[in-house]
């Protein structure tokens, strides 16, 4: 689904979506959140059926699961979704640097260049949450400046189910890759270095699904008493 950021103009149910959205990319929601049409309605100052279009619409994104009797919730993706994933965003994203590379402009560059400063400068602030969304918001940007309108809304909803992912698997220990990384595909790009890259982009997405913890047998420890022991 393609939102653009919320606007005096944008419809009720677009306003809501984009916020949830944000927040599940910024991981303020958790899985397994309940999202309580009533207490969204209130929020929002708005109606619960404009609620149910925003839950609906997340739904069809597999940002939120709706259960009969019971509401909405945020989505909490299985170990093969997070698989699957993270295999969408390595083809996507290679090819997305690959077009950019072949298209770049020196403001182009300005702005990758000035988004890793911001990354950096997170970073060094030791503000989390600013590291979180400048981590994503890179590789969206990387998105729309490879003109790819499609693309970058195929992207847009998959950095936010890896939010979710990273919040349900990834091992205490890790940390999300710094902006180095980025730092060096941007350098590719602009030298316009496709086949450096794109390499560097499947590296980049192999480190981070690397930070993930998905060993199916332990998923399926569900006995409390296998847990604990």
């Amino acid at each position: 689904m393609s939102l653009e950021t919320d606007g005096p103009g944008d419809s009720p149910h677009l306003v809501i979506y984009n916020r949830i959205w944000q927040s599940i990319a910024e991981r303020k929601l958790r899985p397994g959140t309940r999202l309580k049409e009533e207490q969204l309605a209130e929020i929002f100052a708005v109606s619960r059926a404009r609620v149910r279009q925003a839950l609906s619409a997340l739904e069809r994104d597999g940002l939120v699961t709706l259960v009969p009797n019971r509401g909405a919730f945020v989505a909490e993706p299985s170990i093969e979704e997070a698989r699957d994933i993270f295999f969408a965003r390595r083809t996507i994203e290679s090819q997305l640097v690959n077009r950019l590379c072949a298209t770049r402009t020196p403001g182009a560059i300005a702005r990758l260049e000035d988004h890793v400063a911001l990354e950096r400068d997170a970073r060094k602030r030791g503000d989390k949450t600013d590291c979180v969304r400048l981590s994503g918001g890179f590789h969206l940007l990387i998105g729309e400046l490879a003109g790819s309108p499609y693309l970058g809304d195929v992207l847009r909803d998959l950095v936010s189910r890896t939010s979710l992912i990273l919040v349900m698997y990834q091992r205490r220990s890790q940390t999300d890759c710094g902006p180095d990384e980025h730092a060096d595909i941007v350098a590719a790009i602009a030298a316009q270095d496709a086949a450096t890259a794109m390499a560097l982009m499947d590296h980049h997405m192999d480190h981070l699904e690397g930070t993930l913890d998905l060993d199916d047998e332990l998923a399926r420890q569900t006995d409390l008493k296998d847990l604990l022991q």
